[in-house]
């Protein structure tokens, strides 16, 4: 499994880790100094989502973390909202629509 994004296909980045010593010139010091560079690898922020699919089933995909914060991905919904229940037919409605019209 590759650890590119789904859905942007944001990857893995390759640049330099640099060791630095000494004490830098504006705080007191001589200045700093580079004593080694290394290559390194930066990687996505991927999280695996339950995602719905636009066809409407859910599928287990790897996201970066700007895509689910941007709202690129539409997330499962597990549970569905909380509904107030109908005190004269003790039925759950979304709304009292749906009874004015069942009397009419």
């Amino acid at each position: 499994m590759s650890r590119v994004c789904e859905i942007c296909g944001k990857g893995r980045l390759v640049g330099n880790s640099v060791e630095i010593r000494g004490k830098a010139k504006y705080l007191g010091g001589v200045g700093t100094k580079v004593t080694g560079i290394t290559r390194r690898s930066f990687l996505p922020n991927l999280q695996r989502v339950k995602a719905t699919l636009p066809s409407g089933e859910t599928k287990t995909v790897r996201v970066c973390a700007q895509c689910l914060r941007s709202g690129a991905v539409q997330k499962q919904v597990k549970k569905l909202p909380f509904r107030l229940v109908d005190k004269t037919a003790g039925q759950k409605t979304a709304s009292g629509d749906a009874k004015a019209k069942a009397k009419k």
